[in-house]
């Protein structure tokens, strides 16, 4: 609860630019990758999430599957698996120049 008191206390002190977040990368809702949806269809939707189904060794047979259904069944928290596919989907990849 303090915390929050502290970000209200901000945003009064400061103005609206003391909450501004980054919108250009920040997905809307409906765009995350949820629970419901099927690895499949995630796979071809977000490339890049096909290395963390390969970390977290979601065999191919469960392609068909729900993201929440293989998670249990590996005995994975269905939020942290979440959170790891929507990081990868949706920070923008580095350049192989910027490296340099």
């Amino acid at each position: 609860m303090g915390k929050l008191l502290k970000i209200l206390a901000r945003f009064l002190e400061d103005g609206m630019h003391a909450l501004s977040l980054n919108y250009a990368t920040m997905p809307r809702f409906d765009q995350l990758i949820r629970r419901d949806m099927i690895v499949r269809d995630v796979k071809q939707i977000h490339p890049a999430t096909v290395p963390i189904f390969e970390a977290l060794r979601f065999r191919s047979s469960c392609d068909d599957c729900s993201i929440d259904t293989v998670a249990r069944k590996n005995g994975l928290a269905v939020q942290d698996v979440l959170d790891s596919l929507n990081q990868a989907a949706f920070t923008p990849e580095k350049d192989s120049d910027d490296a340099r």
